[in-house]
């Protein structure tokens, strides 16, 4: 896709506290293994953050010229005229990624090749020299529209690296690149989403670039504040993986190795540049063992992304592989299902228009997804634990209420008892992550004749766990809380039935 490389550059955080706590936190090197857990457990995300892992799912609109060469990647000497995609339409885009279930979309305003999808004040290689529309078109404007017209938000993807501009390699080129990014952050309405990545190649100089990403950042958050930067960025960070599948355990909280007293006393009341520390590719990025040399700890959330055809851009060959309901609904359950924000790609073809192959895969997702989630099974159920405060609110079906553990318990059994047996194959957890992340081992059992038997058991929730199981059918469940850091926030609980999936294709 953008030959992202997982070199995860700076995370910037604001020296101040969101209204939602503290979403990053020093550690002092006499803190005890048990109280650098104790901070760990009360990092929260930000209300950026918090707003996008509430999306769950995201799209990406990968168009431009390299749409009309049958490449990935271009390499800056397209004919801008070769751009000419004439029934492009794009509400229809915008309308087939919230069929899709879709709630915020970003458009690859630029990609390698430098060719910008709209009329750059900085640039000739853009849609003003192209066929389309005499030259007179805009596509990101027409995205922008389409999103606020259908209610999704609306986010741009401006690569770093430009194939096409005499500047790259130079410091020039952070001056043209801010130019760019102003008129996208300036022009379009409130955008959502700023999209980085990392590919970092030779210019037509032969040159490479230095990237100023925190002048970027910055940039950002004085021009459009309530924008989430990834994933080159200080917000969301890729989950390491283009296949759309996240890991068995994914924390949101990070170590980070150049946050300390003197870095925060610095940049008071401005940005603070933090670096994650450790392997970002691991199994276990977060885990207790990753934490204890770390000088600091921030929210650093995963995003997940893949598209839904073996390419990034669209190429007819590519038709009959798109991905089917039943594949896409494996991935939400191993991206969203896994602590992360689903970035889908969906790329517009020649004509300017989503193949109607992927909008009608798009749309059978969604009905597969709202089949299976439209009712919690454990509904109704009486509810037996040790704190008898809050039960309701383990199926109240909402994310903004929780049940926890009296005084500091890090363990938990919590058992449902339902009038008649139940048949469920899928587990959902969430915790209440606005009080931060802290579950570390969890187990499902259903009581036999013989007591209690395992079902499924899992490691991290975060934000949402989904897990999926040979049917059960039980009067009596229980759900047990092996390990956590403090007590457990649990935000929901639900039990439902997936099945045999309908219409299966290859």
């Amino acid at each position: 896709m953008n030959g992202k490389q997982l070199i995860i550059m700076a995370l910037v955080c604001c020296c101040q506290l969101s209204a939602f706590g503290q979403h990053y936190i020093l550690i002092d090197s006499s803190d005890s293994p048990a109280t650098i857990v104790k901070k760990a457990a009360n990092i929260v995300p930000t209300k950026r953050q918090l707003n996008w892992q509430k999306l769950e799912v995201t799209g990406f609109f990968h168009f431009g010229i390299n749409t009309f060469t049958g490449r990935e990647w271009g390499d800056g000497t397209e004919d801008p005229k070769l751009f000419n995609p004439t029934a492009l339409n794009a509400l229809q885009w915008v309308q087939a990624a919230k069929d899709g279930g879709i709630k915020q979309v970003i458009i690859t305003a630029k990609h390698h090749d430098g060719f910008c999808l709209w009329p750059s004040k900085y640039t000739d290689h853009s849609v003003a020299s192209s066929l389309w529309k005499d030259g007179k078109g805009d596509v990101v404007k027409e995205v922008a529209e389409a999103c606020r017209k259908l209610g999704l938000g609306f986010g741009v993807y401006l690569s770093p690296w430009d194939r096409h501009e005499a500047s790259y390699g130079t410091g020039a080129y952070n001056d043209f690149f801010v130019h760019q990014l102003t008129e996208l952050l300036t022009q379009y309405g409130k955008v959502d989403e700023v999209w980085f990545d990392g590919a970092n190649g030779e210019g037509p100089n032969g040159k490479k670039q230095v990237y100023d990403f925190t002048r970027w950042y910055r940039l950002i958050r004085k021009l459009q504040p309530q924008a989430v930067i990834a994933v080159m960025g200080p917000d969301v960070r890729w989950v390491g993986t283009e296949t759309g599948y996240g890991r068995e355990t994914e924390w949101s909280v990070l170590p980070s190795n150049n946050l300390d007293q003197a870095n925060v006393s610095e940049t008071s009341q401005k940005d603070l540049v933090v670096k994650p520390l450790g392997d970002m590719k691991g199994d276990d990025i977060g885990g207790r063992d990753k934490l204890v040399n770390a000088k600091g700890l921030v929210w650093y959330p995963a995003e997940t992304d893949v598209s839904i055809r073996p390419g990034w851009f669209y190429h007819e060959a590519e038709d009959n592989q798109v991905k089917t309901p039943e594949k896409l609904l494996d991935i939400y359950f191993n991206s969203v299902g896994k602590n992360g924000v689903l970035l889908l790609n969906i790329p517009p073809d020649k004509r300017g228009l989503i193949h109607e192959n992927d909008v009608r895969n798009l749309s059978e997702w969604k009905h597969s997804i709202d089949r299976i989630f439209s009712s919690n099974l454990l509904a109704g159920a009486q509810i037996n634990t040790t704190n008898r405060k809050r039960l309701k609110q383990l199926t109240d079906g909402k994310q903004d209420t929780y049940w926890t553990t009296t005084r500091s318990d890090s363990t938990a059994s919590i058992a449902f008892n339902l009038v008649k047996p139940i048949t469920f194959d899928v587990l959902a957890l969430q915790e209440f992550i606005s009080k931060g992340q802290r579950i570390e081992q969890f187990v499902l059992e259903y009581k036999t004749g013989n007591g209690w038997k395992e079902i499924v058991r899992g490691t991290t929730v975060g934000y949402k766990r989904l897990l999926k199981f040979d049917a059960v059918t039980a009067r009596e469940i229980r759900l047990r809380i092996l390990s956590s850091r403090l007590n457990p926030m649990i935000a929901e609980v639900g039990l439902y039935r997936q099945g045999a999936v309908a219409g299966k294709r290859n």
